[in-house]
């Protein structure tokens, strides 16, 4: 089982004057612990849902890998997720391909449909209110990113966007290409983009029910996801077949809050956690911590969970 960390808050004590050094440090932590990956929000504005209101600071996500890309040396770097209409395909393409070079093929695309109206609006990024153009496009920039890492020069004509001359100099080092990872739970369209076009799926877990008060609720809600979770992979596999994609290539991987500490989970629950996703059939977890910045809870993970579920 991989292990990866997503970083989702950029406000911590000391905040902002030690925000570069903080995040350096979070990320070195994370790739000197074996983690495989470490993960940032593409995001503009903070997301609510208990991460902190929409103002609160929010790093531009590919400026935050290229840093992040310098002082780390072996995790793979990628957004949790890059909403597909925020950025020209193209360009996008271009972005990862960069991160992935200069970082000797560590980059990631990290790509999702988008949901967040709020920041587009307030940044003036043109929002498509249909969910069906959203998947649509999330689809064409998937094909365009195997077109361009293909070296392909001849044009790309799609429903939403057309590209003349394609160049992509220099080609990623990652083979065949910057490893793709497709977040979303959609049945008929997403799961279906990651057996045709992804490396891995992402699907998100939800709280351990520990963190939420030990109560018999808790318990039967995290039981309710888990067998969503179930289901969802039992989906994937039927688009692999119909595909003919084997569905063991593809990586299953779950996002997942947590909080080490004495008053919540211990990494003997982290270790728990992760053997019943492995029965599931999860082979990726990443979490996100909301005290990340205290470091000792990525060392943690790295020196007693890691070693323990690398065979799962």
């Amino acid at each position: 089982m991989k292990i990866g960390l997503q970083i989702p808050r950029f406000y911590w004590p000391g905040s902002p004057g030690n925000l570069g050094s903080k995040l350096v440090e979070i990320a070195r932590a994370a790739d000197e612990g074996g983690f495989h990956s470490v993960w940032v929000m593409d995001h503009f504005y903070q997301v609510g849902q208990g991460y902190g209101a929409p103002e609160e600071p929010m790093l531009e996500g590919y400026t935050a890998l290229a840093y992040l890309a310098a002082v780390t040396r072996r995790v793979k770097l990628g957004t949790m997720v890059t909403g597909a209409f925020y950025r020209h395909p193209g360009v996008l393409v271009k972005m990862v391909t960069t991160i992935d070079v200069l970082s000797g093929g560590r980059g990631v695309l990290g790509i999702g449909a988008g949901w967040y109206e709020l920041e587009s609006r307030g940044m003036g990024v043109p929002f498509p209110y249909s969910v069906k153009e959203r998947v649509g496009r999330l689809e064409e920039t998937l094909r365009i990113a195997h077109h361009m890492w293909r070296d392909d020069r001849t044009s790309f004509e799609g429903r939403y966007y057309r590209l003349v001359e394609p160049i992509c100099s220099p080609q990623p080092i990652s083979e065949p290409h910057p490893y793709i990872m497709i977040g979303g739970a959609g049945e008929r369209k997403t799961l279906r983009f990651v057996a045709r076009y992804g490396d891995a799926c992402n699907l998100h877990l939800g709280a351990h029910p520990k963190l939420t008060g030990y109560t018999p609720r808790a318990y039967e809600n995290y039981r309710t996801r888990s067998e969503r979770l179930r289901h969802k992979l039992e989906v994937l596999r039927r688009h692999c077949e119909r595909e003919g994609r084997d569905y063991e290539e593809i990586d299953r991987s779950v996002l997942s809050p947590m909080k080490i500490s004495p008053e919540a989970l211990t990494t003997d629950d982290v270790i728990e956690m992760c053997e019943e996703l492995a029965e599931i059939g999860v082979n990726y977890v990443i979490f996100n911590t909301p005290n990340d910045h205290e470091i000792h809870p990525v060392e943690a993970i790295g020196r007693e969970v890691i070693p323990r579920v690398r065979e799962l």
